[in-house]
């Protein structure tokens, strides 16, 4: 039996101070590494309380890097994105489900021991996507499972909605092209000439499926031997023909002032599904809260948790899962 434990908060909504009640639960995810070593992905299911019927819920999958549930990550931000969006869209009668992929939050130092870097492969993150779609399937609680994924979680959730006939798709900020071709665009204002040059090259040969020798200093945090068979692994993928093999409905968001992932890799999406929903937020960021277009104060953001989420954005998605 899980652990449950109730918090109650007041709100404020369209002018009204309601009182609401949530449940939130641990979910885990038990899965037998490569090498055979056990390894958990602990989670968070918060549902809302007094409910009379099933309900639905979605799954949020976190985006690049050691991203965590709450949409925070080792490498010094903290934005607390996703825990906000669960809270919200359970005041609208959803539950949501969040958690921990490999090499975040509560399983960082675990799965780099379990697994290692070099042994990772895109599809573990899309098994473990499933893994947990199925378990919310299994709980009569909810009336359908909508799959949400932001950033990289984007194409995991893609993948892993068309395996497990999820009810419906959502990506939030996600690319359109393959991530090859993404990263040489965020390289343009992120890398001096030199370094972006030789980074070109590298992906190239990456996307190609041939690892590389030697590698710049500079460039090793991100093209370091142990981590190219994982990028060549996700370079595999083009989510403008992966999306076409999902039958379900499709809600693609992206913000106008997301430094990272630009409003034309949703529009790539919609090209490849002209049936899907596109909504475009004005000044929203990467981290999903108001921003300004400026890349060192956007950046600011980040690490901004009390920073609410960007007008529109609950309700964009509340009146998707609703549909």
């Amino acid at each position: 039996m899980m652990n449950r434990f109730i918090t109650s908060a007041f709100f404020l909504v369209a002018g009204y101070h309601l009182a609401l009640a949530q449940t939130e639960e641990p979910i885990h995810y038990k899965i037998t590494a490569p090498a055979g070593a056990d390894l958990t992905l602990d989670g968070t299911l918060t549902v809302p309380d007094n409910q009379n019927k099933a309900v639905p819920v979605v799954l949020l999958i976190a985006g690049s890097g050691p991203t965590d549930r709450d949409c925070n990550s080792t490498y010094g931000f903290k934005s607390n994105a996703f825990k906000m969006l669960a809270d919200s869209l359970v005041r609208q009668g959803i539950a949501v489900a969040r958690y921990d992929k490999r090499y975040s939050g509560t399983n960082l130092k675990a799965a780099v021991a379990a697994i290692g870097t070099e042994k990772h492969r895109f599809n573990y993150y899309v098994s473990d996507a499933v893994g947990f779609i199925e378990q919310l399937q299994a709980d009569k609680r909810f009336s359908k499972v909508i799959v949400a994924g932001h950033s990289e979680g984007s194409l995991v959730g893609m993948l892993a909605a068309r395996q497990t006939k999820a009810a419906k798709y959502i990506s939030i900020a996600g690319p359109g092209r393959n991530i090859a071709d993404v990263m040489k665009v965020q390289f343009q204002t992120a890398l001096p000439d030199t370094l972006r040059s030789l980074a070109t090259v590298i992906l190239d040969s990456l996307k190609e499926g041939y690892p590389v020798q030697r590698v710049n200093p500079f460039l090793q945090t991100m093209f370091n031997a142990k981590m190219q068979p994982g990028l060549i692994s996700w370079m595999k993928y083009d989510p403008a023909v992966e999306i076409k093999k999902y039958v379900g409905p499709v809600l693609l968001i992206n913000g106008k002032h997301d430094i990272q992932v630009a409003t034309s890799e949703a529009e790539l999406l919609k090209a490849a599904r002209p049936d899907a929903t596109l909504v475009l937020i004005d000044r929203m960021n990467h981290v999903l809260k108001n921003a300004p277009i400026d890349r060192a104060a956007n950046i600011e953001t980040y690490n901004q948790p009390h920073l609410p989420l960007t007008p529109g954005l609950v309700e964009t998605i509340a009146q998707f899962v609703k549909k």
